[in-house]
């Protein structure tokens, strides 16, 4: 079973990509996807290739590069950590604001020579 969350993620990417594509056959789609976004990157996998088969992105392959929180407390610590609820601060316990980990953004298109 798939998860609604990601085939609903994969279905709104795979427009934007076919939009920006513009008619020409894409191979890798890279993307930036950050803890706090609650993504199961095998879901995704598996969503991708569900909402893009039989469509012109079809066979084109999803790169995803998983990004972990990281959060800087006002202290000016910086901590980075897989758990998306972990936000206090290792150095001094105060609760720490995210600068990183909140991403879910296209970084590149790679499509066929025409």
């Amino acid at each position: 079973m798939v998860a609604v969350h990601e085939v609903a993620l994969a279905t709104q990417l795979a427009k934007i990509v076919a939009r920006a594509a513009d008619g020409r056959r894409v191979l890798v789609v890279r993307l930036q996807v950050g803890a706090l976004r609650q993504v199961v990157p095998q879901t995704l996998q598996f969503a991708w290739r569900f909402v893009t088969k039989d469509t012109v992105l079809g066979g084109a392959e999803l790169q995803v590069d998983w990004i972990d929180l990281t959060i800087r407390c006002p202290a000016g610590h910086e901590s980075s950590s897989g758990d998306p609820f972990d936000r206090i601060c290792p150095t001094c316990g105060q609760t720490g604001s995210t600068i990183r980990g909140d991403e879910f953004r296209v970084i590149d298109i790679d499509v066929d020579s025409p």
